[in-house]
């Protein structure tokens, strides 16, 4: 869970944006996003072997033409 101190000497849109930063790097948005409706467990393991081919065929397709 991100936290924040604040100081009394501090802008209150430093200490938003502080926040914000640390929000982004612990991804809790991204999480909330990826839990926000139930994805069936056979719908997520299509969307893991999908990317998984896409790196593979970015792999090979960089692989093949270095000289």
């Amino acid at each position: 869970m991100a936290h924040i101190n604040i100081d009394d000497s501090e802008p209150l849109e430093k200490a938003i944006k502080r926040f914000k930063r640390m929000v982004e790097k612990e991804g809790i948005v991204r999480e909330y996003k990826k839990r926000e409706y139930y994805e069936k467990p056979s719908t997520i393991l299509n969307r893991k072997n999908k990317a998984l081919r896409r790196k593979l065929m970015k792999k090979t397709r960089r692989g093949r033409f270095e000289y």
